[in-house]
């Protein structure tokens, strides 16, 4: 029963996401990384990705009085546009300094930048929509260091559509409250095993072939996912607390290369990756919570929906993740 209601439920959710879904990780946060390398001179590198496959709108603002030395460079990556350039700051102007980022209000995504100062030390801070613009703080306390990394947790696993279909997918091929429970607990500890090791750098994966293959792993679930409908054995449906562990340690890769892109403070290590990694568990619970919620409204909408319903998110499903490995592979 709760399949067949779970499958009414993405029928609604694929028809309303999937122009987003065909666009994943184009929503990823932008960065900054402000690096000393003179009492009074620093490199500024700005990172600012794809936005619905055109140019960020946000523009990078420095204070006035921060004098450009020599010419600017723009590298254009695959999924982003990378700016450096040094300026020369006034001294004692550093600290309190205000950065603004004009047109971000007008996006959905926010702006994560690290601070490295002369001595070694890192800063973070986070700039979002409702406020384009950051202060630069020399010290910042481990409470706004948590919550800067859990906020950066929850974008991170809202803006990655592959990541939650592959959830939806699991939620739809699953059968039964408790075993559902097991099957997301072990993606979720499977995966933060491998954020935890690649991150700390005890493991090294290259990330383009780890996206590929997260993408081949939503196609091997969307493949489950017509088995299942139509009655026929399958291996997630029999084991899925197994397939859900083996293939959260891939993601997990992929959650790291994201982390990898904004760096975590050196004096807050644990704090910092633990605090991501709760966050990335916060975004991903509220999406289940969203697909339950829609579960309710199909339910006083309509008792009795057509069988053929069944079959669209599995085809959904797994027509986008077949693009995004044909994209991913090309990009090699």
């Amino acid at each position: 029963m709760l399949r067949h209601l779970l499958s009414l439920a993405a029928a609604l959710l694929t028809c309303t996401i999937l122009i987003g879904l065909a666009q994943a990780h184009e929503l990823q946060p932008s960065s900054l990384e402000l690096r000393q390398l003179t009492p009074e001179r620093f490199e500024v590198i700005w990172r600012a990705p794809v936005y619905y496959r055109k140019p960020h709108p946000a523009q990078l603002q420095l204070p006035e009085n921060w004098k450009a030395v020599g010419e600017p460079t723009i590298r254009q990556l695959p999924d982003a546009a990378l700016h450096r350039h040094v300026v020369d700051v006034p001294g004692s102007t550093v600290d309190g300094a205000l950065i603004h980022f004009i047109g971000l209000e007008s996006t959905i995504t926010d702006v994560f930048a690290r601070f490295i100062w002369l001595d070694g030390s890192e800063t973070t801070a986070l700039a979002r929509p409702s406020q384009p613009w950051l202060e630069i703080v020399a010290q910042r306390s481990a409470w706004q260091v948590a919550w800067d990394y859990t906020v950066l947790g929850v974008d991170h696993i809202l803006s990655g559509f592959d990541h939650l279909t592959f959830v939806l997918a699991l939620l739809l091929i699953v059968s039964g409250a408790r075993r559902l429970l097991i099957t997301v607990t072990s993606f979720t500890l499977a995966h933060s095993l491998t954020l935890a090791a690649a991150t700390l750098g005890v493991v090294w994966v290259p990330g383009p072939p780890v996206e590929a293959v997260i993408a081949l792993s939503i196609v091997f679930l969307a493949s489950e996912l017509v088995k299942v409908n139509r009655g026929l054995p399958s291996l997630t449906a029999r084991f899925p607390w197994v397939v859900a562990f083996t293939f959260g340690l891939l993601h997990g890769f992929g959650f790291a290369g994201a982390l990898a892109e904004v760096g975590l403070p050196k004096n807050e290590v644990p704090l910092a990756l633990l605090m991501f990694n709760v966050g990335v568990e916060l975004g991903q619970l509220l999406f289940i919570a969203l697909v339950m919620a829609a579960i309710h409204l199909l339910q006083r909408l309509r008792r009795g929906w057509p069988l053929w319903l069944r079959q669209v998110p599995a085809y959904g499903i797994g027509g986008i993740a077949s693009f995004w490995l044909i994209e991913r592979v090309a990009a090699f």
